[in-house]
Order: C-alpha cells, then structure tokens, then sequence
C-alpha cells in the first residue's frame, strides 16, 4: 500500500475555487480544543463545529461533523447513523489514514483526502441551518467559512453523499 500524502491547506482552496464556491480563511494560533476555539467567536461568524471520527465494530468509519457546542450520544447514534453497532472513537492513525488530518484538526473538509472513501460523512441537521459552516483546513491553526450548501457540494465533488441528519441532542 502506498502512503498517500495529505493535501494541503492551499490544495483545498484550489479544490474550492475550481468548483467556484466562495470560502475565506483566517489564521490564529492552533487551537485543540472547542474550549480553545471560544476565543476566534467574535472574528469568525457563522456555525462553529466540532467533529467526531468515529467506527463501528465492523470498522467501518463515520465522521459526525456537528455545533460545537452540540451533544451527540455515543451509546445510540449508531441506530441514526447506519452503523453496525455502537460506536467508538476511531484511532489517530485512522484518521491519518483516511481524512489526512491530526487529532485536534478534524475536519469536514478532510473529505478530499478520503479517495478511497472509507468514510461516512454525517453533517448534523441543526448546524446545516446556519447560513455559514467554519471548518479547520486541515489544520487547526486557521478556520475556513464556507457556506452550507457549498460544504455539501464539496463533499460530492470528492465523491461523497454526506447524510444530513439530527444526531445532536
């Protein structure tokens, strides 16, 4: 197997330009944490998210792309999600792997990188209300607004139907 070489922030945003959907970007310092992020609030407008990389004990993979502030329950989102039993969180070479990122730049847009589409994108309903969607370019030192339907083409564009679904309570 060969090691496939995660694409850059700039790959992204060429990837965004050539399907013509309308993003910008701004830098901070790294951020690890939701807690972390709270500070970007005022600069940033739109819906903040939080991602969770999760599997089934089939391993098959499942990325729940949710508000940051949003609970999901672990011990039955597998029922909305499709998955073969409970959840649990999925390793950080898994995600790697298969999304290009590191623990703490967890990303919808991590997407592009998963050419073998070994995982299930699910964009949580309430968040896909906000006009505005801001994900980490795979990486956690900057936060790129996109809006939601564009998050969507996105996702096709690189060859996933993501589910939009209610997983938050």
């Amino acid at each position: 197997m060969t090691e496939k070489t995660p694409k850059t922030a700039a790959e992204l945003y060429a990837f965004l330009d050539g399907l013509g959907i309308r993003h910008s970007t701004k830098t901070h310092a790294p951020v690890f944490t939701v807690a972390e992020s709270v500070a970007l609030r005022d600069e940033i407008p739109g819906g903040h998210t939080k991602n969770l990389f999760v599997k089934d004990k089939k391993d098959q993979f499942f990325l729940l792309t949710v508000e940051e502030n949003a609970s999901v329950d672990l011990k039955t989102v597998h029922t909305l999600i499709g998955a073969a039993s409970k959840v649990s969180f999925g390793k950080p070479e898994k995600l790697m792997e298969y999304l290009g990122v590191i623990p703490g730049a967890v990303t919808a847009f991590g997407a592009i990188n998963d050419s073998d589409h070994k995982v299930t994108f699910v964009l949580d309903a309430d968040l896909m209300k906000d006009e505005i969607i801001n994900c980490h370019p795979l990486s956690n030192d900057a936060t790129t607004s996109i809006a939601s339907a564009d998050l969507v083409r996105f996702m096709e564009a690189t060859g996933h139907t993501p589910l939009v679904l209610k997983v938050t309570s």
